[in-house]
């Protein structure tokens, strides 16, 4: 079914923490879409060890001219290509300029440095991607002598 009028994406993004208030409007915490890990030692690893992240994935959309219940899949891709399991979600749509908004915990080990995309599916239909960027540096450092 192609959605040419709607959904819309209003908002897709990973932040640490979203406040709702009662009449549903949302507060997004730490917008965060690049991950620095630094690793620092006399024997630090050349290959970044996994790291997991524990963050909101927040989607709002703006129904447009789809009515009720869709799929909303969202697909992770590792830098390498490799494409993990993905999440699968429905959400219930109302149309006209009404928003659905969906949040969910993401928690995966990113295993390597690069842009992890993050595609966004409504009943199949590609819609958009959210990235992470991971950034890893080391830090060698001389070994601590006895004295």
């Amino acid at each position: 079914m192609a959605f040419e009028k709607g959904p819309y994406i209003a908002i897709a993004a990973f932040c640490e923490n979203v406040i709702e208030d009662k009449s549903g409007v949302l507060s997004l915490i730490r917008i965060v879409d690049r991950l620095l890990i630094t690793a620092q030692g006399p024997n630090t690893p050349e290959e970044m060890q996994p790291f997991p992240i524990n963050w909101l994935l927040v989607i709002s959309m703006r129904a447009g001219e789809v009515h009720g219940s869709r799929s909303i899949k969202i697909e992770p891709e590792e830098p390498s290509g490799l494409k993990l399991p993905p999440l699968v979600l429905s959400a219930h749509f109302e149309g006209a300029n009404r928003s659905t908004n969906l949040i969910t915990r993401v928690n995966i080990p990113l295993k390597m440095p690069g842009v992890y995309w993050f595609r966004i599916y409504v009943d199949e239909m590609f819609i958009t991607q959210v990235p992470i960027e991971v950034i890893y540096t080391r830090i060698v450092t001389p070994p601590q002598q006895s004295q």
